[in-house]
């Protein structure tokens, strides 16, 4: 099935982990990923992505942190597969949150889902802030990268 999707929420990544410097995840999610992401990052079939039980899996390995973090920097455009559901569509880019509301937003989604938790380092600041370092990215430079992920396997 085909969709909008607007993934502006990656941010919600960050769902029930402490904060992080002072910002809170639940609170950044819900202010700026909750409309698409929906409550408990499990998204709108057809529509938006669910972010809950997918992010810690993305954030178990370099590449994919590193996508999660351009993700939430540059946006996204272009088609995606989530749950065997095909949707397309424009993730805005959140480049207007600080190093510490990223990082707080992404540890607060990767606590969200049923699924097992893979093991993974917590997102600081400081891995925001070296990600936002880097050479700027297109939406359609980041959905390259996604499907590479895809490809690896990294992303479910």
């Amino acid at each position: 099935m085909r969709g909008l999707w607007v993934t502006g929420c990656v941010a919600a990544l960050a769902a029930g982990a402490l904060p992080v410097h002072g910002a809170d995840g639940a609170a950044v999610f819900s202010q700026n990923c909750l409309m698409c992401h929906q409550s408990g990052g499990t998204g709108l079939p057809g529509q938006f992505p669910r972010l809950a039980g997918r992010v810690t899996h993305i954030a178990s390995k370099p590449k994919g942190r590193s996508y999660l973090i351009e993700l939430l920097n540059y946006g996204m455009t272009g088609k995606i597969t989530v749950d065997g559901q095909e949707l397309i569509g424009l993730m805005p880019p959140f480049a207007q949150l600080s190093d510490e509301e990223v990082a707080a937003a992404l540890n607060y989604v990767s606590a969200l889902g049923d699924q097992p938790r893979r093991a993974y380092a917590p997102f600081t600041p400081e891995e925001i802030k070296a990600g936002r370092a880097k050479p700027p990215k297109s939406a359609a430079e980041v959905h390259a990268d996604r499907q590479a992920l895809g490809l690896d396997k990294l992303i479910p």
